[in-house]
């Protein structure tokens, strides 16, 4: 990591095109442009150069706004097959997916600009198309207020978070509930990305740093693409964004949020956020976060920087990266057809490095308002040597099966797997084959709903936001056995044999940290729906003890073990009865089967 003092450029980005100004940058960074007023300057760029600008819709929100898509070419490469017949490199800018934070757009404006009006930067399109998402979540852009993010340093009015049913598009992207993810992940098929940025400002420390940035790259990521990520990328554009006067660093995320000297954590995202989702689609996702307390043109000026240096790297090694990634996409296909094995979990191993962070000075004290620690910034600079965590591990993992069986009445399900555009197959008629399906405990469910679900939990944690350490499912509370099944007509077959069969095994494993499972797709395979009349199960508990000493022994010792067991009459007798062939074979009985043949 270089390290570079945060001097203002007083220089403008462009020369000689006053009349281009975009709308921030005509107010000197005090607003940002509604949806209509961004639009409108956008298709004033694409008609001023429709040789390289394209503008398409690719959906809609809940409100029925469009959801526009600017494509950026050269030699009218508008389509991904002529991008791919022309070995381009497809980049995809998503902004204000959090439509509060929103410097990534106007930041993109004044990109598109100096790609193809000015030109000072027209190089960009040399190697690359380039895909803008100027806004995600356009329902939350138009909940316009200047209240709307108290952490946040400009602009004088800003979007909102969510969605307009209040849903968090960042936490959609694997159960996809969400029109808008469904419209994203229709585009992401299309086009497939070989390169994603993801735009956002922070909640959370002080600190000089006006950019902080991090594309994953631990064990579950390609072996090529992390040191491509590590050797390539990283250090340019470290090297050439301090050029420019911004200060860059990693993502910040502190092992104690109100003592900084404790150091960084590290982490893999789970697949719920957009840079967790790149993964398991073999791509590179940049999380872009702008320091909330610099203020607006700041910011924007460094996510444009930001953009600017990561498209250099990309232009000067297309070639690498499109080898790259056609080659992890031929190992998830490799080890879809031998069973190799998918990481579900990835956790710090808890080595440290030591690492120069430049933070801001700080005090810290007891909170007579809150009754915790307070921290408060002073507002000096204050570099100091603090503790990193370095090393990540695969810490749960699965081995692919041949293929997922989802059984026709499980439309949910079905409907997920198919919003993501996996290939599969559906059964003409009723077939009986061998499968191997989990029987599962009975999870936690969270009390209070998480992204519109109750989400369940096998660990005691119920899932929850609590910043980027998930907690994630942790005991084997699901086993596998071998059951002969009858699949009726329209059953769906999800193959392991193709470039995303990644994102198949992280929802339907019901122990992954985004699972139908942990969503609550599934949660009446759980309920007991047939019970017996106490006086009866009365009866059969005293036939089944003068029957079964060693069930005897076992009733006492759960009675003088567990108080909470021995003081109810229900759980006392239940115990007799999930014991007996009344009880119901398929509780907790997870209806996704895992194939080891694919039937003819």
């Amino acid at each position: 990591m270089r390290r570079f003092l945060l001097i203002f450029c007083c220089i403008p980005m462009f020369s000689g095109a006053a009349d281009w100004s975009t709308p921030s940058e005509e107010s000197n960074y005090r607003t940002t442009p509604n949806y209509e007023e961004t639009m409108a300057y956008i298709r004033r760029i694409a008609e001023a150069a429709p040789d390289r600008v394209k503008l398409e819709a690719f959906g809609s929100s809940g409100h029925g706004r469009t959801l526009w898509t600017v494509i950026v070419g050269r030699d009218g490469v508008f389509t991904p097959q002529a991008a791919r017949n022309a070995n381009r490199a497809i980049v995809l800018i998503q902004n204000g997916i959090h439509a509060g934070e929103i410097d990534g757009k106007d930041a993109s404006l004044a990109l598109l600009r100096d790609i193809v009006i000015t030109k000072t930067h027209a190089a960009l399109l040399d190697r690359a198309v380039i895909l803008i998402v100027p806004v995600y979540n356009v329902d939350g852009h138009e909940r316009i207020s200047r209240h709307n993010r108290i952490n946040q340093n400009g602009p004088e009015e800003m979007g909102w978070r969510t969605t307009a049913v209040n849903l968090n598009l960042n936490r959609d992207y694997i159960k996809a509930d969400c029109p808008e993810t469904r419209a994203f992940l229709k585009l992401w098929k299309r086009w497939l990305p070989d390169f994603f940025f993801d735009n956002h400002v922070t909640d959370g420390a002080d600190y000089q740093y006006d950019i902080t940035y991090g594309v994953d790259h631990g064990p579950d990521v390609y072996p090529d693409l992390a040191r491509w990520l590590e050797a390539s990328v990283f250090p340019y554009v470290e090297q050439s964004v301090g050029k420019t006067g911004h200060m860059i660093g990693p993502f910040v995320n502190f092992v104690d949020e109100h003592d900084p000297t404790k150091g960084l954590t590290i982490g893999q995202s789970p697949p719920r956020f957009s840079t967790g989702f790149t993964i398991l689609q073999n791509r590179p996702g940049m999380l872009v976060e702008m320091h909330m307390l610099k203020d607006y043109k700041t910011r924007v000026t460094g996510n444009y920087e930001l953009l600017r240096a990561t498209l250099e790297v990309i232009n000067r090694d297309a070639e690498t990266l499109l080898r790259i990634n056609r080659a992890a996409d031929a190992a998830t296909e490799k080890d879809g057809r031998t069973g190799g094995t998918i990481a579900l979990n990835v956790d710090p191993t808890g080595e440290t490095k030591p690492f120069l962070f430049d933070g801001i000075g700080f005090e810290i004290s007891e909170s007579d308002i809150s009754g915790g620690k307070r921290i408060e910034y002073t507002g000096e600079p204050l570099t100091q040597t603090i503790p990193m965590q370095s090393k990540l591990k695969i810490t749960r993992s699965v081995k692919m099966p041949a293929a997922y069986i989802i059984p026709v009445e499980w439309t949910q399900l079905i409907d997920v797997i198919e919003a993501h555009g996996l290939i599969v197959q559906r059964t003409k008629e009723a077939f009986t084959t061998e499968v191997e399906l989990y029987s599962c405990f009975l999870p936690e469910w969270n009390p209070k709903p998480f992204e519109g679900r109750h989400t369940a939990s096998f660990d005691g944690t119920p899932m929850g936001d609590a910043g980027f350490t998930i907690p994630a499912v942790r005991k084997e509370a699901c086993f596998l056995e071998t059951h002969n099944i009858t699949y009726a007509a329209g059953s769906v077959i999800v193959p392991m044999t193709q470039r995303a069969a990644k994102v198949a095994v992280h929802f339907l494993e019901p122990q992954g940290p985004d699972s139908a499972v942990a969503w609550g797709f599934v949660d009446s395979i759980f309920e007991q729906k047939e019970y017996g009349e106490n006086y009866v199960l009365e009866k059969l508990a005293r036939k089944m003890l003068q029957s079964d000493p060693n069930l005897k022994r076992e009733f006492e010792r759960r009675l003088a073990a567990d108080p909470d067991f021995a003081a109810s009459r229900s759980a006392r007798l239940n115990f007799f009865f999930n014991r007996s062939p009344y009880r119901d074979h398929r509780i907790g009985l997870y209806p996704v089967g895992r194939l080891k043949h694919i039937p003819k």
